[in-house]
């Protein structure tokens, strides 16, 4: 029988959460959480869809898609409202997607920690792909074409691959470029293309461009998308997908639908009027998603500062709320301390310092390496006061409780690397 686990970062935050109960002081770098308030006017749409309570379609109401396909054609994505489908987060979609679609999954390596554990609920395999140099999200297109020809030669079916733009773990965009590379490789192959976009919005220079998939390659990419992370509403599930025109699309649509009947049913009705007024972007909402991207690149770009001054490797963050350090030139001095390897780094900065990060191994990454991932969006504050406080800041560095929390986290990263 197989092993059945919570899925790490849960189980992290759980444990952080029973600490905490028992009076440890933990700075808390491994969950991937937008730490800030509901927005007042998502709150109070929540309170008017809550005589919503009707199943209504499987894709979800006519006024949410038809603000999701606006939400879409607004980035390039001409979308009609039956091409979208709402779920209780991304998550169940992704995993509809296993379900709907046959053949093995490619992925990043490394990747969020959830994408290779549904490949295998599905009875799949997952591959994974380095990535390259100058970013996170996507495969490097040469060691894609080898992994591809390999697992061939293997018996295996790859038929899909997964790209997330912006990254978890890295924070980084990969360039229009390298996302063009792999729309070129997925074309000559026959490759669906599943595009994770739910930190698209999170982009911290709002000039940088961002290139889906969808745009150069859309009869074969399913985008998916969400709440969770742009105005963090991760606990109340809001998930969406947009699948191509034709009939490759349809039959996904189709198969995805039939998943949902079965499992979720519908997107609950106080969230479809949640999601129908988000995805319209009005100007309340504009201004709150600037503010989180300010508030997010700040922050992720000062953590990567202190690691960095460290003494470890690590790409700048670009996008999300993530920094991904590779201690590797440290590795002697750290091994003065027992640490020898992710999962000990990882339990060496909770032993010794409070500090709680998602070790490298549990997104597939080398188990031998020292690489981390850190959630840099738990370090807004403790109360929704706080957190706000951090969020209208026209500089957050400066907010009190904020710099406070930044200077132990260098004080830390100081100490662990000390000669």
């Amino acid at each position: 029988m197989a092993d059945w686990n919570l899925s790490p970062n849960l189980a992290l935050n759980q444990e952080v959460a029973g600490r905490r109960a028992a009076g440890e002081d933990i700075v808390h770098l491994g969950f991937g959480e937008a730490r800030l308030p509901a927005f007042g006017p998502l709150a109070e749409r929540l309170t008017a869809g809550a005589r919503r309570n009707a199943y209504g379609p499987v894709a979800g109401g006519a006024d949410v898609r038809e603000a999701v396909a606006g939400y879409f054609t607004r980035r390039r994505l001409p979308t009609h409202p039956d091409q979208v489908v709402t779920a209780p987060g991304s998550k169940p979609l992704l995993m509809a997607v296993n379900h709907a679609v046959p053949g093995d999954v490619l992925l990043p390596r490394p990747c969020w920690n959830t994408y290779a554990p549904q490949a295998v609920l599905a009875g799949k395999r997952a591959f994974g792909v380095p990535i390259p140099a100058e970013c996170g999200g996507v495969p490097d297109p040469a060691a894609l074409r080898e992994t591809l020809l390999a697992t061939r030669r293997q018996g295996h079916d790859p038929r899909t691959v997964v790209i997330t733009l912006p990254d978890n773990p890295t924070g980084t965009l990969a360039p229009p470029r390298l996302v063009r590379e792999i729309c070129a490789l997925a074309e000559e192959e026959d490759l669906l293309i599943v595009s994770d976009e739910i930190y698209r919005d999170i982009v911290h220079d709002p000039g940088t461009p961002v290139l889906s998939p969808a745009e150069v390659a859309p009869h074969r990419t399913v985008v998916t998308n969400g709440l969770s992370k742009t105005l963090a509403l991760g606990g109340w599930r809001i998930g969406v997908a947009r699948f191509p025109e034709g009939p490759w699309g349809d039959r996904i649509r189709t198969a995805v639908l039939s998943v949902a009947s079965e499992v979720w049913s519908t997107l609950a009705g106080p969230m479809q009027e949640v999601a129908a007024y988000a995805f319209a972007e009005p100007p309340a909402v504009r201004a709150r998603l600037a503010a989180c991207r300010r508030l997010h690149g700040a922050v992720a770009r000062d953590v990567h500062r202190i690691v960095v001054a460290a003494g470890a490797s690590c790409r700048p963050p670009t996008g999300g709320f993530y920094v991904y350090p590779d201690f590797g030139p440290c590795r002697d001095r750290l091994a003065a301390a027992g640490v020898r390897d992710s999962p000990s780094l990882q339990r060496h900065l909770l032993d010794a310092f409070g500090v709680m990060v998602l070790a490298g191994h549990h997104l597939g990454d080398d188990e031998r390496a020292l690489r981390f991932k850190a959630a840099t969006s738990m370090l807004y504050g403790d109360t929704a006061e706080q957190q706000e406080e951090a969020l209208a800041a026209a500089d957050p560095l400066r907010v009190p409780h904020v710099s406070a929390v930044l200077e132990r986290l260098e004080e830390t990263f100081a100490k662990l690397t000390a000669r």
